[in-house]
């Protein structure tokens, strides 16, 4: 795998970092700016925000320019974002300097798959999308605690500061190794191959289950203090055994995704579904709690991931806006999974109910599945076009 795929999956980590960083940054970011707490943590929901909208707006635009330029202006542009928002002292800037950063977070990922999968030896794009995502499994295991360490030591702006200095590697490497040349296509023409039954299919069953991990990744913390009965000093550690396990699941994807993609997303999917519903089940027994914590980390984006790579093979033509609308619908998944969780818990269902919402969405996305089999037939290593399907 050329060494400029692993550069860009470390900008992906530097971006992951500052979506998942603000966790632990949201108070020290109300008390100096002057705002509520729910204020603070809009900042959050922007970012979630920008990222479902622009990932396909950005993925057009980007249509227009080479891969390099394209990569380049989204990098520039999250790293002025960031430095910008390192020195604000208003909320208002600070907000927006978030939407622009997801807008050219959107952009960059779309562009970023399809770069991968273009400089990658042929019939590998689960391996090099489980690179670039790997990036996001890394900046919950150390980006995201860093960034609160950061924030504790030298306040929250530090954390800006870090992640527009590792953006830099990955701006060098896109000017040094990535080609430039002529735009990667046309919207017309990756917009027909945007059609394929097959591919909203994936789309839809990636919105479901990244859903699902997001409703219960989102209330773990209460979920192991109030149900399991696991100290607070614990937390942390545990957060980040939830990213060891993504991170173990996007390398089983890696190795599996363009072998054996029907294997892992059958026996992965039916698994996820299972863990849930036990996990709501044996939530009150520390040892079961803390072991799946670590295994539906692993499915979670094992399974995830694979869809990924997927939707980049039913959409071979469309490789820009194929990326766009996988981040998009990754994305609405990560806004959907929270508030479904939220409701639960709203309704009186205690910290458990998060693990049956997951349970349910993976549930539904079997069911999905199994209804559009003839469109989603999940393709071998030697995947045809979407024209030949």
């Amino acid at each position: 795998m050329p060494f400029v795929v692993y550069l860009l999956g470390l900008a992906v980590f530097a971006q992951g970092t500052s979506e998942f960083m603000l966790a632990g940054l949201v108070p020290g970011i109300a008390r100096e700016l002057g705002v509520s707490i729910p204020a603070a943590g809009l900042l959050t929901s922007a970012f979630a925000a920008g990222m479902v909208v622009g990932a396909p707006l950005m993925a057009v635009l980007s249509l227009r320019w080479s891969r390099r330029s394209a990569l380049l202006s989204f990098l520039v542009a999250f790293l002025i974002a960031h430095v910008v928002g390192a020195v604000t002292t208003d909320y208002a800037v600070l907000l927006a300097t978030r939407v622009v950063a997801a807008l050219a977070n959107a952009g960059f990922l779309a562009v970023a798959m399809a770069t991968a999968i273009a400089l990658a030896p042929p019939h590998a794009k689960g391996r090099a999308t489980s690179i670039l995502l790997s990036g996001v499994t890394i900046a919950c295991v150390a980006g995201v605690p860093g960034g609160a360490l950061l924030g504790e030591l030298w306040g929250w702006r530090s954390a800006f500061w870090a992640v527009a200095l590792a953006l830099v590697p990955a701006i060098v490497a896109v000017l040094r190794s990535v080609p430039g040349g002529a735009p990667g296509g046309t919207v017309r023409g990756e917009a027909r191959a945007l059609r394929h039954p097959r591919l909203l299919v994936l789309l839809l069953l990636g919105a479901l289950v990244n859903g699902a991990t997001f409703s219960t990744f989102t209330y773990l913390a209460p979920l192991l203090t109030g149900v399991t009965g696991i100290a607070q000093v614990w937390l942390p550690g545990l957060l980040a055994l939830f990213g060891l396990g993504s991170f173990a699941g996007v390398t089983i994807s890696g190795r599996l995704a363009d072998t054996r993609p029907k294997v892992l997303l059958a026996a992965g999917g039916v698994a996820l579904a299972a863990g849930w519903a036990l996990f709501g089940l044996v939530a009150g027994v520390p040892v079961a709690a803390v072991t799946l914590v670590l295994v539906q980390g692993t499915l979670s984006f094992a399974v995830g991931s694979t869809l990924i790579s997927q939707v980049l093979y039913a959409a071979a033509t469309a490789p820009t806006l194929s990326g766009g609308f996988a981040t998009a619908a990754l994305n609405v998944g990560a806004v959907l999974g929270p508030w479904l969780g939220g409701l639960a818990i709203g309704a009186g269902l205690g910290f458990r109910s998060p693990l049956w919402v997951s349970a349910a969405l993976v549930t539904l996305a079997l069911a999905v599945a199994a209804a559009a089999r003839p469109y989603h037939r999940a393709e071998p290593a030697r995947a045809r076009p979407v024209s030949e399907a």
